[in-house]
């Protein structure tokens, strides 16, 4: 079992504040997360206003942000594609755009070295006017609320939080992973937190959370967050699955060498009837159920930090 201390830091994700943040970043004053969209009378495009919201919320935690700049383009849009998957690649001689990842980092006092990253990514579709909502506001919410909740905790090993792009191309946690295995780093968890609480329409009302893994590490990573879930009593109905090569955003640091990896989602397969139309509002995100599924991510994190990882 955790410390008492370590025990509380668990609750403090509240589904409040998730609300407050997805409402910011794809209602008002944000509709969209995309570098090629610029808000009518704004300078910067509304990826970079997201960015600078983030920022700013990381530096009341009391987090030096750093920032990696990555070169993308937006995907063009194919309506002949079924209406979830109109993306397409760029041409060659389409724009290009300077965006970047955010990292907040915490050093850990005994075991620096060693860093256990939660990611998610803050874009909404390059292709489409959709606000994003639930794909991928909510887990920007959630990580920013990890983020939050650790801020002050005494960890040994090093905490990470990145946020990272994902909806245009190339995917910007490929070029944080290549980064950090280019330095050397020994990343030994890596939770994406995308999609968190999003279930199909007749699942209202279920807390559910699915880990995804495709690694024995990630298995492990899997079965973590059904242990914490029983021996905290969280409520989720927490199961992990494997899946068939590494995908999304957890996917980019398997593909770099870094094994321990997992999604943490709603569904599996994704079932939001909303996904990447212009109808994932912020009305239709289950903010008791990601907040809830953010808890049960911390309690994993705090389980590494004071036990290392289980054996594989």
């Amino acid at each position: 079992m955790l410390s008492p201390e370590a025990q509380q830091l668990i609750r403090k994700p509240q589904p409040g504040r998730l609300r407050d943040v997805v409402f910011y970043l794809a209602r008002d004053p944000l509709p969209y997360r995309k570098a090629n969209y610029t808000l009518p009378g704004h300078e910067k495009s509304t990826l970079d206003e997201a960015d600078e919201f983030i920022e700013t919320q990381l530096t009341l935690s009391g987090y030096q942000v750093e920032r990696e700049a990555c070169r993308v383009q937006a995907f063009r849009r194919d309506p002949t594609k079924p209406k979830a998957h109109q993306y397409s690649p760029p041409s060659p001689d389409d724009p290009w755009f300077d965006v970047f990842n955010l990292y907040a980092r915490k050093p850990g006092s005994h075991k620096p070295h060693e860093t256990i990253l939660l990611v998610s990514h803050k874009d909404s579709q390059s292709w489409i006017d959709s606000p994003g909502a639930n794909d991928n506001a909510i887990g920007t919410a959630g990580n920013l609320e990890a983020a939050r909740a650790l801020a002050g905790y005494p960890s040994q090993r090093t905490l990470c939080f990145l946020f990272c792009n994902e909806e245009h191309t190339p995917w910007t946690s490929e070029i944080a992973a290549q980064n950090a295995k280019s330095r050397g780093e020994e990343i030994i968890a890596v939770f994406n937190l995308d999609g968190i609480g999003v279930k199909a329409p007749q699942d209202a009302g279920r807390l559910i959370n699915l880990t995804g893994y495709c690694t024995p590490e990630g298995q492990v990573l899997a079965a973590l967050m059904e242990h914490v879930n029983r021996l905290y009593a969280l409520g989720l109905e927490q199961s992990g699955f494997e899946r068939p090569f590494p995908n999304d955003d957890d996917g980019s640091f398997v593909k770099a060498g870094f094994p321990a990896a997992v999604i943490n989602i709603g569904s599996f397969p994704y079932a939001d009837p909303h996904y990447h139309l212009e109808t994932d509002v912020p009305e239709n995100c289950d903010y008791v159920n990601a907040a809830v599924a953010v808890q049960a991510t911390i309690a994993a994190v705090l389980h590494l930090d004071a036990f290392g990882f289980p054996a594989v």
